[in-house]
C-alpha cells in the first residue's frame, strides 16, 4: 500500500503542541533518545491504571484475568510487528539495554570460554559494549571491535580478517544512534553465520523507522525498547527462537519465572515467563501495544520513506550551512544526522538553540568510542521522526545561525 503521512499527524501528539522557554514553539528533533506519544498510547497507559491495575498470571479474579489478557494481547503484538519466530521467544524486558545484558550474562556466560571472541564495532552504543566487556572479564573471553571507513559505514573488509572460528557472536547495531549508519545486516549476518557465530542485531534505532522482520532477517538475537516506537519507558523486548532460550539459564531470580521451588533448588517455568522474574511493567507493554497499533495503521513502509526524506534533507542542508560539518556520509542514513558547529563545543550549542525551542542532543550520545575514533569530545544530533517536518529543519538551521552570531562568526 503507497500510503503517505501528513503533517497533520503532529495532532496526535499533545507534547508537539506546547511551547518552551515562554513563547517558542517546540521542535523536537531528539527522537533518537526517545520518541514522543500519540494520545492514543497515553489513553491505553490511563485506561489501564483506571480499569484493570491488577497483577499478572497470579490471580484468580476479574481485574487479574483482564491484566492479563491485556498483556499477552500486547506481547502477540509485538512478536507479530516484528516478525518474531516464536510467540514464546518475545521476552518483556525494560528496555534494550536489560536484553542485550539479558543476552550477555546469560548465553554469554554459560556459553563464553577463554580465548573466545565477540565482535562488535566502534559505532556501538554503551549498552552493547560495557555487557561484554563485563561478561568477557568473567568468563576470558575477548572483545574486538570493526572499525569505520572515513564515510562512516562499518568497514566490512575489516570484519572479514576479524571473523574466525574463534568468533562465538557478532553484536552490531541495525541504525547507529550517532551517525545514522544503516549497517547492511544481511551482509553482516551471512559473514557471520559462514564463521559459526551467532548474531545479536541492535534495534533500537531500526524498530522505531523502518519494517523488521526477525524471523526472515534470521538473525539468533535482536533487542528493542518500546519508549523509541511512540511506546512508553521501561518496556522493550528480546526476541529469540525457543530452542535458544530453552537452552539459556534465567537472568534474574524470583516470583512468576519458577515452576516449583524448595529448599534444595528450584525448576523454572516454560517461556517466556522464564526470564520474567517479578511483577512486569505490565502498564508499559499494553502502552506498546497501543503503540504498535497506532504505527500499523501508518504502515511502516510510509513511515520509513518519511523519516528517509525528512533525515536526507536535513543532511542536504546541514551539509550546505556554513560553519557546519557533518560527523559522517555513510550510502544509507536512518532517523539522526550529526555535526559539529565550528570549534563551538556542541553543549553550548545545543544549550542555545534549546533557546530558539529546538531540541538536540549534544555530547557522546552513549558512544565514547566512537568519539574517540571521530576525534572529539562531543557531537550535535538531529534525530526525526514520521510527526516532524522540512520546517523543523528550518528552524534548526535558524538557531545555528543565531548560535553562530553570539559566537563571532
Amino acid at each position: 500500500m503507497n500510503k503517505s503521512i501528513s503533517s497533520a499527524i503532529r495532532d496526535d501528539f499533545p507534547v508537539l503542541s506546547r511551547k518552551v522557554h515562554g513563547d517558542r514553539p517546540l521542535v523536537y528533533l531528539d527522537n533518537a533518545a526517545t520518541s514522543q506519544k500519540p494520545e492514543a498510547v497515553i489513553a491505553a497507559v490511563a485506561g489501564y491504571y483506571r480499569r484493570t491495575n491488577s497483577n499478572v498470571h497470579r490471580g484468580m479474579h476479574a481485574l487479574a484475568e483482564e491484566a492479563t489478557g491485556e498483556y499477552e494481547a500486547a506481547r502477540r503484538a509485538v512478536g507479530d510487528f516484528l516478525g518474531a519466530p516464536d510467540p514464546a521467544g518475545v521476552i518483556f524486558t525494560r528496555g534494550t539495554t536489560e536484553s542485550i545484558n539479558l543476552v550477555a550474562q546469560s548465553w554469554g556466560g554459560s556459553v563464553l570460554r577463554p580465548g573466545d571472541e565477540i565482535l562488535i564495532s566502534v559505532m556501538e552504543h554503551h549498552s552493547n559494549i560495557v555487557p561484554w566487556q563485563l561478561v568477557a572479564q568473567r568468563t576470558g573471553a575477548v572483545v574486538k571491535a570493526v572499525p569505520l571507513t572515513p564515510e562512516g559505514d562499518l568497514d566490512l573488509e575489516v570484519m572479514d580478517r576479524l571473523l574466525s572460528e574463534r568468533t562465538k557472536l557478532v553484536s552490531i547495531t541495525q541504525v547507529s544512534n550517532a551517525l545514522g549508519t544503516v549497517n547492511p545486516v544481511d551482509t553482516i549476518l551471512a559473514k557471520a553465520k559462514a564463521a559459526g557465530a551467532k548474531v545479536l542485531i541492535d534495534g533500537a534505532q531500526s524498530a522505531p523507522h523502518m519494517p523488521v522482520d526477525v524471523k526472515a532477517m534470521g538473525c539468533d538475537f535482536f533487542v528493542c525498547s518500546g519508549h523509541k516506537m511512540c511506546g512508553p519507558t521501561g518496556i522493550g523486548a528480546l526476541i529469540a527462537p525457543a530452542e535458544l532460550l530453552e537452552a539459556m539459564p534465567p537472568f534474574l531470580g524470583g516470583g512468576e519465572m519458577i515452576d516449583q521451588v524448595t529448599i534444595e533448588g528450584s525448576t523454572w517455568a516454560d517461556l517466556p515467563y522464564k526470564f520474567e522474574a517479578g511483577t512486569p511493567n505490565i502498564a508499559g507493554a499494553v502502552g506498546w501495544g497501543a503503540a504498535i497499533a497506532y504505527l500499523n495503521t501508518l504502515g511502516m513502509e510510509a513511515v520509513e520513506r518519511r523519516v528517509h526524506e525528512l533525515v536526507e534533507d536535513a543532511a542536504d542542508r546541514l551539509s550546505q550551512e556554513p560553519g557546519v560539518t557533518l560527523t559522517a556520509h555513510p550510502q544509507v542514513r536512518g532517523g539522526a544526522v550529526s555535526f559539529w558547529l565550528d570549534d563551538i563545543h556542541p553543549h553550548d550549542v545545543a544549550q542555545l538553540v534549546d533557546q530558539s525551542g529546538v531540541a538536540i542532543r549534544a555530547g557522546h550520545v552513549c558512544c565514547q568510542p566512537l568519539m574517540k575514533h571521530l576525534g572529539r569530545p562531543a557531537i550535535n544530533r538531529a534525530s526525526y521522526s514520521f510527526y516532524n517536518t522540512k520546517a523543523d529543519t528550518t528552524s534548526l538551521l535558524e538557531a545555528l545561525r543565531t548560535t553562530r552570531k553570539l559566537f563571532g562568526y
